[in-house]
């Protein structure tokens, strides 16, 4: 059986989403021990506000690529709007989420171990899905390729449409796991508050 034929492009996100659950609940966990030795002044208040802008421009940044891509990974090679400056742009707002999420912690090395998390899940992820495109699409992928970065985005590289075809099925779904993001604030707040009363012992004190 071909890579084409055997590719499971659902399957795939299943797993990347079950690894990152699991090093989340690990990463969280740390949490839950841990405190920000900037204590509860303006770096660490700072660093909270830094994490939420990114975590909303991660959801909003998620959806729009969605308005490109939702349902068409596997038909076509998607080249215009933000794919046309990067091969991975839905990947590069979930980075932002990431950094964001661990930011709610007020510690930038939580903040750092979120994002680190999330670059190797995707990236392995990523491996994968190129390799799969690549034999689906031959050529066409690989002047694709040439052409844009796979990551960090070349803005000289813009090209748009001027229509798109919305799927509202697959910008919702987006639209709803992207909100996700934002469980992290009261999440954390509610272990820093916890920690303050005593109920939750801080053993270790980060950066």
């Amino acid at each position: 059986m071909s890579a084409v034929q055997g590719f499971d492009l659902q399957k795939v996100q299943k797993v990347r989403k079950i690894a990152l659950l699991i090093g989340l609940i690990a990463v969280v966990g740390l949490a839950f021990v841990t405190r920000s030795s900037w204590g509860d002044g303006s770096l660490h208040e700072g660093l909270e506000a830094v994490g939420l802008g990114l975590i909303v421009i991660c959801i909003v940044g998620r959806a729009w690529c969605s308005l490109y891509i939702g349902g068409r990974k596997k038909a076509e090679i998607v080249n215009r709007g933000p794919y046309s400056i990067s091969r991975n742009p839905l990947y590069i707002f979930s980075f932002m989420g990431a950094f964001g999420v661990g930011a709610q912690t007020g510690s930038l090395t939580l903040a750092t171990l979120f994002l680190i998390l999330t670059v190797a899940v995707f990236y392995a992820t990523v491996k994968r899905e190129e390799a799969w495109l690549s034999e689906a699409f031959g050529p066409t992928y690989a002047v694709y390729c040439a052409r844009t970065p796979r990551f960090w985005p070349d803005f000289s590289k813009w090209r748009d449409e001027g229509m798109l075809e919305v799927k509202p099925q697959f910008f919702l779904t987006t639209l709803r796991d992207g909100l996700v993001f934002l469980l992290a604030v009261p999440l954390f707040e509610s272990v820093e508050k916890l920690q303050n009363i005593g109920w939750l012992a801080a053993l270790i004190h980060l950066p």
